[in-house]
């Protein structure tokens, strides 16, 4: 029995992925994972390069007397998101990620695991030092920071790519072809404010919110889970009515695309209010436990002493703010009418930051609706420009419109039965996807979207099925040599 990732089969996935772990590549921070394929690809003899947007594009001719079939592309992005529990010290910028094996799953020591995509991209790593497939030519598209605003395609040149076929190896469950995806926009509102002097008589107290699931926003949006931002809300505005508080900051989230696990507020109240509101977080703790029982199962909201701060949010403004995060849309707006089990429109309350003169929400929608997305644009906008608030728009992609007629998913189901005696599912997802926008830059390119099963990505959750690996490898051999 395997101990470690590296003794795990196929091990020309595997040994690739453990290679991963050890380099750091969170959003943002991408030189030594680029630095990394580059190298790697000088050691195997393949050619390889970092175009202008920041993406590392390699090739690999035709296995011999299949240089007249079809390019695929394999497709995946190299960036991670940085999630880790409360208690762990882990540093994504400096620090290898600690995996383990639990049953059937590989998970990662209180962060996140990476899976998210660097499956994809250690499948392309095995694809291009194989010497047992056969295969037409080959390229691949490892994209710079896929997960805070899609960089790397949004700036990919229209020569950058030869190839008739991308495969995008993102998805995340083994057996599902996406032949569609949601848009997506960032909604930034955003005051600065004058602060004021806090009471002398008042105490300062910091309310922590921790113990949710956390998830990913497009693909678990629609599973009910608490977001910290919208809670601590609740308990905000319960605390400035009952018991005089007043807020000096507020830091939850820390990713647009990650539903938030925790939120910390620090707020004044006069001292003889302190245990009262000890109350009132042990009220809203249970009444959080039993609205999300079922879901969430370690809700903790958690109250402690705090050095008093310089200055304070205005009342009037306080108060604005706290009623717009209350009143802002969070989760499932609706599913598609045609497709009822799919989700269609949603938005995530991902990021609040109040503080030191400055308040800044940053919430992703999104919609493979044209119209619905305007709509939950505006109804966001209207939210909080009515609290005072400057609202501003990016990182916005389009839908990927569905293609049930694409040749290259006809192909995959074909040899999916084939192999495995199954059937495949071909379908849509809520999450966003890059085929949207490679598919604008190439527009006569065949798009899909596959991969080995996950779950939980952008949690400290986040675990690869192992089972599932081995079938995609063999998949994906079987596919090449069918292309």
């Amino acid at each position: 029995m395997a101990t470690t990732i590296k003794d795990l089969a196929p091990e020309a996935i595997w040994k690739n992925f453990y290679l991963l772990t050890q380099v750091p590549r969170p959003s943002g921070h991408l030189s030594q994972i680029q630095q990394f394929l580059l190298g790697w690809a000088k050691e195997h003899g393949i050619e390889a390069w970092k175009d202008d947007a920041e993406n590392i594009v390699m090739r690999k001719p035709a296995t011999a007397g299949r240089e007249n079939r079809k390019c695929a592309v394999l497709q995946a992005h190299m960036d991670m998101v940085p999630q880790k529990t409360d208690e762990s010290t882990h540093n994504f910028e400096t620090d290898p990620i600690e995996t383990y094996i639990d049953g059937d799953w590989v998970k990662a020591k209180g962060t996140t695991l990476g899976s998210d995509d660097g499956m994809g991209v250690a499948a392309i790593m095995a694809v291009m030092e194989s010497k047992d497939i056969e295969h037409g030519p080959l390229e691949a598209l490892i994209t710079a920071d896929e997960e805070t605003c899609m960089y790397g395609v949004n700036h990919l040149s229209a020569d950058t790519l030869k190839g008739d076929i991308l495969l995008n190896i993102d998805n995340e469950t083994m057996g599902e072809f996406v032949v569609g995806s949601a848009g997506g926009v960032n909604i930034n509102a955003s005051m600065q404010y004058q602060e004021v002097v806090p009471d002398a008589e008042d105490i300062a107290v910091k309310v922590t919110l921790s113990g949710l699931r956390g998830g990913h926003s497009g693909l678990e949006i629609n599973e009910g889970r608490a977001n910290a931002n919208k809670l601590m809300a609740r308990f905000v505005r319960q605390a400035i009515k009952d018991d005089e508080a007043r807020l000096c900051s507020w830091q939850g989230g820390n990713m647009r695309n990650a539903i938030p696990r925790t939120a910390s507020v620090v707020l004044t109240i006069p001292q003889e209010n302190f245990i009262d509101l000890g109350e009132l977080a042990e009220y809203c703790q249970q009444v959080f436990c039993d609205e999300y029982r079922g879901v969430e199962e370690g809700i903790v909201l958690a109250i402690e002493p705090a050095k008093m701060p310089a200055g304070q949010v205005p009342e009037e403004i306080q108060d604005n703010l706290v009623d717009a995060l209350m009143a802002c849309h969070d989760g499932v707006l609706r599913n598609i009418p045609s497709i009822p089990t799919v989700v269609e429109t949603s938005s995530n309350l991902g990021i609040v930051s109040i503080g030191a003169g400055e308040a800044s929400f940053l919430i992703l929608a999104r919609s493979s609706n044209e119209t619905m997305m305007e709509y939950i644009q505006e109804m966001q906008e209207s939210c909080f420009s009515m609290a005072g608030m400057k609202v501003e728009y990016s990182g916005q992609y389009g839908a990927w419109q569905p293609n049930f007629d694409s040749p290259i998913v006809a192909k995959m189901v074909g040899v999916y039965r084939n192999l495995f005696g199954e059937e495949a599912k071909v379908q849509v997802c809520h999450a966003g996807l890059e085929c949207s926008i490679i598919g604008g830059v190439y527009p006569d390119m065949d798009l899909v979207s596959f991969g080995p099963t996950l779950r939980s990505p952008h949690t400290p959750d986040e675990r690869c099925n192992i089972p599932s690996v081995a079938k995609f490898w063999d998949f994906l051999k079987a596919l090449l040599e069918a292309i």
